[in-house]
C-alpha cells in the first residue's frame, strides 16, 4: 500500500509533467508572469477563507512575494528551476479547471494547496534565503 507521501509525490509528478511547459512559458515573459500574480492576488483574496486555502494561506503569501519581488527586480536570488517551480504553483492554483475542479465544495482547492505545499517544501532553502532577505530588507 503507498504511503501518503508517495501519493503526493506521484501527484505533484503529474502536475509538473501536465503544467510545466506553461509555467516555463510564463515564466520567461514579463507581461504573463504580471497577469499571473494579477491572477493569483485575485484568487487568494476570492477564496481567502476556504477551510483549505485558509490553512495555507501563509505559503501561497509567501511564494506570492517571492515572485513579485523577482518580477519587480527586488530580488534576483531566484534560479531558473526555482521560478519554474514558482510559477507552476502558483499557475496551479489559479486554474479553476485542474486535476479536481476548484468548482467542487470542500475538495476543489485540496489539489492547489498539495501542489504549493510540494513547492514549498522543495525549495525550503530558497524560500528561507527569501525571507531572510525580506527580514533584512525591512
Amino acid at each position: 500500500m503507498e504511503s501518503i507521501q508517495e501519493n503526493k509525490d506521484g501527484f505533484f509528478a503529474k502536475v509538473k509533467a501536465t503544467y510545466q511547459a506553461k509555467a516555463e512559458n510564463i515564466a520567461t515573459n514579463r507581461d504573463k508572469l504580471r497577469e499571473l500574480l494579477h491572477k493569483v492576488s485575485s484568487k487568494i483574496t476570492e477564496v481567502s477563507e476556504t477551510p483549505a486555502v485558509k490553512e495555507s494561506k501563509t505559503q501561497v503569501e509567501v511564494v506570492f512575494r517571492m515572485l513579485k519581488a523577482y518580477y519587480n527586480k527586488e530580488y534576483n536570488g531566484i534560479s531558473s528551476r526555482t521560478l519554474g517551480l514558482l510559477v507552476l504553483a502558483l499557475l496551479y492554483f489559479v486554474l479553476p479547471v485542474d486535476f479536481i475542479p476548484d468548482f467542487i465544495p470542500v475538495v476543489g482547492y485540496i489539489d492547489d494547496i498539495t501542489v504549493i505545499l510540494a513547492v514549498f517544501k522543495s525549495l525550503s532553502s530558497d524560500i528561507e534565503k527569501f525571507l531572510e532577505w525580506e527580514r533584512t530588507k525591512l
